[in-house]
């Protein structure tokens, strides 16, 4: 067994929350872990719509709890989403501080756009659609000359090693290439490297972000929390692209509206909000839409027209890659898997269920989110929670000798390398089985692909995958009801019995699977 004792906390992800705990937990040495060159890949870079906080007059941490709870569909834990909505003002100051260039009026101010179930403008944006980008800009900048701080790239965490019920390093292997991977003990592991929505066929994520975190903290034993609700954002740009480009909420928020090809806007008849109703809302009408042949599509001609390249400039790229002028067009729309709801169940503090494993991000499931993700509050959570769980690890721990000795790995290549075509497979069974709508039948499906991927020799990586698309299918085939992303038409009302989060083991999501193998 090759092995390494860094002597480092090691952070496996490359985003918000990874980079922003790396430098709060300065000076002590830090691992970072990251697939892509630093500051590529990661879902962070992506999200276009801003930091949600209560910013502007006649706003109120309060009030934006208010709006997460109810957005969550019954089951936010409301104590998280008072620390975090309280929180939120000082961790945009902080992004302003070390260069984040937020949009401002014109007196100085954030400027602020409302997106879906907001009851205020309360979203901190960057050139209307750049804020993933902007942050992460200036987190790389200060990682890079962070002298605490070593980043390996081109690596990716295979599994866990977990000594005496405690988590004390990480199995690392080339992130492109089949390798033997490398055992890198740690005093303390941070997981915090994206979620699971690349899981399916149709998604706005980076291609690399399927659900690996997930898989590998469960298959070192750690329980998960509400893994059957995953978000699929209404509006990704239906042009071919894999990923799926998305439209920002933001269009919305600044009056865009949702027609099909005979022109009538069917969000009318959907909710009070119309166009600015909870996401799972939307994505269902825009799938409904889809499945009768009625070609979705979103208008921006009136409510922004020529501004539109200025102001959102991801979104005009993304349209002329696609030969579609948004100017004079309205740009085609399908419901796409955007973030995942649930993840590794920890605490307040980001701690897991197994001691020595923290976890920050989408990977993680605070209950802050509920059944649906109040939109532009997945940036704030990775923000708050990297914070709070660096400095619980450094409370936790002694103080580590500062510099240490730089890690070298050097993998040898060998191993079983990933078949793309288990991973298509895989990814089609989850859009087809378990996607915007669910039934039992379709989710037993699922499960019998999944056992069946199971059972072929598979590396870790894959193994990773397949855990957690078995967590997120047998929990969704356990809700015997329709809450937030999670819509059963077999299962159509919500159940007030059922108002509360699930926590799951992937021993228990396996057992599920394998039975229906056997019957």
């Amino acid at each position: 067994m090759t092995a390494v004792d860094s002597g480092r906390i090691v952070i496996l992800g490359a985003g918000i929350a990874a980079l922003s705990a790396a430098l709060r937990l300065a000076p002590r040495p830090v691992l970072v872990i990251s697939p892509e060159p630093l500051g590529q890949g990661a879902s962070s870079a992506w999200a276009q719509g801003g930091v949600a906080a209560a910013l502007g007059s006649g706003d109120s941490a309060a009030a934006h709890a208010q709006d997460t709870i109810r957005a969550g569909a019954g089951i936010v834990d409301a104590g998280m989403a008072e620390l975090v909505a309280g929180l939120a003002p000082d961790h945009v100051a902080a992004l302003a501080d070390i260069g984040v260039p937020f949009d401002r009026d014109a007196d100085g101010s954030f400027a602020l756009s409302r997106e879906a179930a907001h009851g205020h403008p309360r979203v901190a944006r960057v050139k209307g659609d750049q804020a993933g980008a902007a942050i992460m800009a200036a987190l790389v900048a200060a990682v890079r000359v962070a002298p605490s701080v070593q980043v390996l790239e081109g690596f990716a965490a295979h599994r866990l090693e977990v000594q005496g019920g405690r988590v004390t390093g990480v199995w690392l292997g080339l992130a492109d290439v089949a390798s033997a991977p490398v055992l890198v003990m740690a005093p303390a592991v941070l997981l915090a490297a994206g979620g699971a929505a690349g899981l399916y066929a149709m998604t706005t994520n980076p291609r690399r972000i399927m659900g690996q975190a997930l898989g590998l903290a469960a298959r070192a034993g750690a329980m998960v929390a509400d893994a059957e609700f995953v978000q699929f954002h209404p509006t990704a740009i239906a042009c071919g692209e894999d990923p799926a480009p998305l439209a920002t909420e933001a269009l919305r928020g600044e009056g865009a509206v949702l027609i099909n090809r005979n022109g009538e806007r069917f969000m009318l008849a959907e909710h009070p909000d119309a166009e600015l109703a909870p996401r799972d809302i939307v994505a269902r009408a825009i799938f409904a839409q889809t499945q009768a042949g009625l070609a979705p599509a979103l208008d921006t001609r009136a409510a922004i027209g020529n501004a539109l390249p200025e102001h959102f400039p991801a979104v005009a790229a993304a349209c002329a890659r696609a030969g579609i002028d948004p100017v004079t067009q309205p740009i085609p729309v399908a419901a796409a898997a955007h973030y995942h709801m649930g993840g590794v169940a920890c605490d307040g503090l980001g701690r897991s269920s197994l001691p020595g494993l923290w976890v920050a991000g989408e990977a993680a499931s605070t209950g802050l989110h509920g059944a649906n993700r109040l939109a532009s509050n997945g940036l704030l959570e990775a923000l708050v929670m990297a914070r709070r769980a660096a400095d619980d690890i450094a409370a936790e721990l002694p103080a580590a000798a500062s510099p240490l000795p730089e890690v070298i790995l050097a993998p040898a290549p060998g191993g079983l390398p990933v078949d793309p075509g288990d991973v298509a497979h895989l990814r089609r069974l989850m859009t087809d089985c378990v996607g915007v709508i669910r039934t039992a039948e379709g989710l037993r499906n699922a499960l019998d692909g999944l056992a069946a991927l199971a059972r072929k020799p598979q590396p870790d990586p894959m193994r990773n995958m397949i855990a957690a698309a078995t967590l997120i299918t047998a929990a969704a085939l356990d809700r015997h009801e329709s809450r937030g992303g999670h819509f059963r038409a077999d299962y159509p009302k919500a159940d007030p019995a059922l108002a509360h989060r699930t926590l799951l083991t992937l021993t228990k999501a396996e057992g599920m699977r394998d039975q229906k193998e056997l019957a």
